[in-house]
């Protein structure tokens, strides 16, 4: 490794491709080592998953985000942006919509209060749960299907209430192919908080929403020499050995332009990665090529008033075409929204699945019609706004063994690496475990000199 790596003073050129929030934090950490950087975004905007857009009178992201007070990894990013500080903590509830009602599950008593389970059945999901959150050995769990764990653990008849429809409704059929990962990466996260010292379910968000975030990244970025290029889809990439340099075309049609860097690091979904360099060898595009993504339709709507009061609303009936429903409002507080509340109905699917290609007014109607079966107070014209957004490759699905089924990050082909959230084995998709890839994954792999780097920065991430 050290061979293919240049001495820290001199400067080599790095592309980053993809400029979601792995890509903008891969383009700081290496403008803030001295490095040249150019970072291509194929939208019009950066972010990724978590760019924002109008939404009525307001601009918020166009999928739920919110921050854990243990998100250590994010957490100290935005102590760098100084937006830490701002972050406003909301103690958060839960509901289940269980045989056409509504029921919350937000402390200890309404969970032993709550009808669609008896008395043994909850003891057997709490010990499931209390169970989960003490595992540590997280590979074991790779060799166990999702549904096998949970049966053993809850029991039959618990599974069967609880947790399959809870499967169901994240990840359809697929969940038959999902190992005991999935369900303990949930688990973990929500415990980590406990762990250290929080006894209440706390949510935060940063005012603004991600859009600040972005907006502070970006500033820091340009204020650092990075080369921003949007409406930049990579199109190839190949590698040529004299000069040895890597070959980028991107943009489209007869925009497309081509430029030598040192230096790439692809962020993009696994599949485009195989598309666009045919030089990687048979394994390692078998192995992008059979990654499954999840896809997900979210709606998104401003309502005049609140529905449940639930940050989450979980469904476990089968004929509720709904992922969850997500009331940002409970968080986000109303004056923040020009006094409306923000709810979000995403519908988690595979990527391949029709349905993510359905037109605006067909789902747009499916939701509409599920929240008046939800919410028999809600009206539609409580609804002032109303827009749908949609992602293919929003999460790798965890099948078995599937941490030694990934790329790794250093490639086959000299100066390429691999680095994008299906990487993320150890939890589900969220902001800081895609912040921390570039921690554990890329830096600590990589640069031989990375802790000293971290005790000369001063800082817990790498500068």
């Amino acid at each position: 490794m050290n061979q293919i790596l240049r001495e820290e003073t001199e400067q080599t050129h790095w592309c980053v491709a993809g400029a979601g929030m792995m890509g903008l934090v891969a383009a700081l950490r290496l403008a803030q080592r001295g490095q040249r950087v150019t970072l291509l975004e194929s939208q019009s905007v950066l972010g990724g998953l978590t760019s924002a857009w109008e939404l009525g009178n307001v601009e918020w992201d166009r999928f739920y985000h919110v921050i854990l007070m243990s998100d250590q990894r994010l957490r100290e990013l935005l102590v760098e942006l100084d937006l830490d500080r701002e972050i406003e903590w909301v103690t958060t509830r839960t509901g289940f919509y269980s045989k056409g009602r509504l029921y919350s599950m937000s402390n200890s008593f309404e969970f032993l209060m709550f009808p669609p389970l008896n008395l043994w059945q909850k003891f057997r999901l709490g010990s499931t749960i209390f169970f989960g959150s003490k595992i540590k050995d997280w590979r074991a769990l790779e060799q166990i299907s999702v549904g096998d764990w949970l049966q053993r653990w809850s029991g039959r008849s618990t599974f069967n209430k609880i947790w399959l429809p809870l499967l169901r409704a994240k990840l359809g059929d697929a969940w038959q192919r999902a190992s005991a990962m999935f369900i303990w990466a949930y688990i973990d996260r929500m415990y980590q908080a406990r762990r250290s010292g929080m006894k209440r379910e706390m949510f935060g968000y940063v005012p603004g929403g991600y859009r600040r975030i972005i907006g502070s990244l970006v500033e820091r970025l340009v204020g650092l020499g990075v080369d921003v290029r949007t409406h930049a889809a990579v199109q190839e990439v190949e590698y040529h050995e004299t000069p040895a340099k890597i070959k980028v075309t991107f943009g489209t049609g007869n925009a497309a332009q081509e430029q030598f860097f040192d230096r790439v690091i692809l962020t993009t979904p696994s599949p485009s990665m195989a598309q666009s360099c045919p030089q990687l060898n048979r394994e390692e595009l078998r192995r992008l090529n059979a990654t499954e993504y999840l896809g997900v339709v979210c709606t998104s709507l401003l309502l005049d008033r609140p529905l449940g009061g639930y940050y989450v609303t979980n469904i476990l009936d089968d004929n509720i075409p709904l992922t969850g429903v997500i009331e940002m409002g409970s968080i986000v507080k109303p004056e923040k929204l020009d006094g409306q509340y923000l709810v979000y109905l995403p519908q988690y699917l595979m990527a391949d699945d029709e349905r993510l290609r359905e037109p605006d007014d067909v789902v747009h109607e499916r939701c509409l019609s599920t929240l008046e079966k939800m919410y028999p107070e809600f009206r539609r014209e409580q609804v002032r706004a109303m827009r749908t957004a949609r992602a293919k490759h929003v999460m790798a699905l965890p099948t078995l063994d599937y941490s030694q089924q990934r790329p790794e990050v250093v490639s086959s082909v000299p100066g390429l690496y691999l680095l994008n959230s299906a990487r993320i084995v150890k939890g589900n998709l969220n902001v800081n475990e895609t912040v921390d890839l570039w921690e554990e994954d890329f830096a600590r792999s990589v640069w031989p000199d990375h802790e000293r780097m971290l005790q000369h920065s001063g800082r817990c991430m790498v500068g």
